[in-house]
């Protein structure tokens, strides 16, 4: 498919140029992403590869070492495409120094700011954001996680389970509860009374794990934002960040996509070419279809988070839900096309299925976000139309 099929020419010339650019650098990280994407620690070679292209640097705003002026939504989502194409963990590394960094970005004071963000800027630091409990899950007001002011620090009590880059990260942005409200604080990986463990690992490898903060004291200072506007910072990162992931299954269900489109079309079966034999054709055109309109959706919610991402975060989730689903359909369909062939442990194939599942999951369920959605839609629908 050409880059006029993809609809590359929506997009405005310096992402176009950005995705040439980022499409270029995961094509050359092909030869270590099999091995990376079933790594559950962060790899070292990606990692200095892609501190070496300068592309991690779209997470961070110029000021402190970015690219842009601000971090651009648009951006973020083409170039996880593109990673997301060729391995999982290059698309999760880029992603997380932007989700694990945006409340310093938002709401860190100057210092914390120049302090961390260059570091994030140019992958000398690893960055985490600590959400989620043993028991807590979508229901983020449930956390039992602690934070007191005492004598001018911070002291910081809980267990965050399932937490990307734990164990490899320099810093986590952890929500906790304090007094009768919620705040986000920057805590570093090295601080006295922190601890990782790995109980757990996905059926699509990932680097992730549980943050112990056993009465972890830090300055005062690294509360980001106001006392008791954690969700409002939270939410500011849902709003630029989440519409990436749709970015991410996009690129996903394109690479399964085209793996089943070479296998169709160079398999021959009955006499004819696998790609117009029964069902197959439809099946192919119907993933395009598919592809395409996920696609669409999730360039027109990036373009409203970078223009102003609260305003736009229903689109963002629309996007989040479409790309997602889109990517399910499109990878089962492919993985059917190929049949035995696309069932064979360590193929691409077989990569791409169980990349593909998790997405549904994260950065907030299917399930959990029409729910959203839907309240919202009802609660006035004259002004979202």
């Amino acid at each position: 498919m050409t880059d006029e099929q993809h609809g590359v020419f929506e997009l405005p010339r310096r992402h176009r140029e950005l995705q040439a650019e980022a499409r270029e650098f995961a094509a050359s990280v092909r030869d270590i992403a099999a091995r990376a994407d079933e790594s559950d620690d962060i790899d070292p070679e990606m990692r200095k590869r892609l501190a070496d292209s300068g592309l991690a640097s779209i997470v961070v705003p110029a000021e402190y070492g970015g690219r842009y002026e601000q971090v651009d939504s648009l951006a973020v989502t083409v170039v996880r495409e593109a990673f997301a194409a060729e391995s999982a963990h290059l698309d999760s590394m880029l992603g997380m120094q932007g989700i694990g960094s945006y409340a310093i970005s938002a709401g860190g004071q100057d210092e914390v700011r120049r302090t961390w963000l260059p570091k994030v800027a140019a992958l000398e630091v690893i960055a985490a954001l600590a959400l989620t409990e043993p028991d807590v899950g979508s229901d983020l007001r449930a956390i039992s996680t602690t934070i007191t002011e005492r004598n001018g620090e911070l002291v910081l009590r809980g267990h965050k389970s399932f937490i990307t880059n734990a164990g490899d990260a320099d810093h986590y942005c952890v929500l906790g509860k304090e007094g009768e409200d919620y705040s986000l604080v920057l805590v570093p990986a090295d601080a006295a009374g922190v601890s990782t463990e790995k109980p757990h690992q996905i059926i699509a490898p990932h680097v992730l794990g549980d943050v112990v903060l056993d009465d972890v004291r830090v300055p005062a200072a690294n509360r980001l934002g106001e006392r008791g506007r954690g969700f409002k910072l939270m939410l500011a990162t849902l709003a630029t960040f989440r519409v990436s992931v749709a970015g991410a299954a996009v690129g996903t269900a394109r690479a399964a996509l085209e793996e089943a489109v070479r296998h169709a079309t160079g398999r021959e079966q009955f006499g004819v070419s696998l790609a117009r034999l029964g069902s197959v054709p439809e099946s192919l055109a119907t993933s395009w279809t598919d592809l395409e309109m996920a696609r669409s959706l999730a360039y027109r919610a990036a373009a409203g988070a970078a223009r102003d991402p609260l305003a736009n975060l229903h689109l963002s989730s629309m996007a989040k839900v479409g790309a997602t689903e889109a990517c399910a359909r499109i990878v089962d369909r492919s993985l059917q096309t190929m049949g035995r062939f696309g069932l064979v442990r360590g193929s691409t194939m077989e990569r791409l299925y169980r990349e593909a599942r998790p997405m549904r999951i994260y950065e907030g369920s299917t399930e959990v976000i029409l729910d959203s959605l839907a309240r919202q839609l009802t609660k006035d629908i004259g002004k979202i139309y």
